[in-house]
């Protein structure tokens, strides 16, 4: 065997030695930005709700987004309507039966925007491997990026009206 046909065969063994079970991962050059609906007093956005889910347009400014992603709750549609509005994108609604091996599979390539719950939040950030805490709090935005070799860089940051 070829010294390269080894060496590849070796760092194949060696990824795959890493790999943690139940972990998708993204596919190479994907981008996932992943935000908690707006503040909410009982089951609906509040005032502060309502201006952090305006607040999403400018804080995405200037980032090509491919597609819009949310689960069937009003709150999460109400949230992601002002950026589905300015980008004029629909809001792909995901079952919670698989949503997050759907929205991995289909964010593939492309940049998409999750606007989730603490629940789906967290089960996309353990089916991702990205490890440390997910965007759990309002106001969290967080991107996760897989560069073209699949490896991921999270960016975390704040958006909207500070309470």
């Amino acid at each position: 065997m070829k010294r390269r046909g080894f060496l590849a065969l070796m760092g194949a063994g060696v990824l795959m030695a890493c790999a943690r079970p139940g972990v998708l991962g993204l596919a190479p050059n994907t981008t996932l930005i992943m935000v908690r609906h707006g503040d909410r007093t009982g089951p609906n956005l509040n005032v502060t709700g309502r201006a952090r889910a305006q607040a999403l347009v400018g804080a995405l400014d200037g980032i090509h987004v491919d597609a819009i992603y949310a689960p069937s709750v009003q709150r999460n549609l109400d949230t992601a309507q002002p950026l589905a509005t300015d980008r004029d994108l629909p809001i792909n609604r995901l079952p919670a039966n698989g949503m997050a091996t759907r929205l991995i599979n289909e964010s593939a390539g492309r940049t998409v925007v999750w606007v989730g719950n603490k629940g789906n939040l967290r089960e996309i950030w353990e089916a991702l491997g990205a490890g440390g805490e997910p965007p759990l709090n309002y106001g969290d935005l967080f991107t996760v990026t897989a560069n073209r070799f699949g490896m991921l860089r999270i960016d975390r940051r704040q958006h909207g009206p500070a309470v």
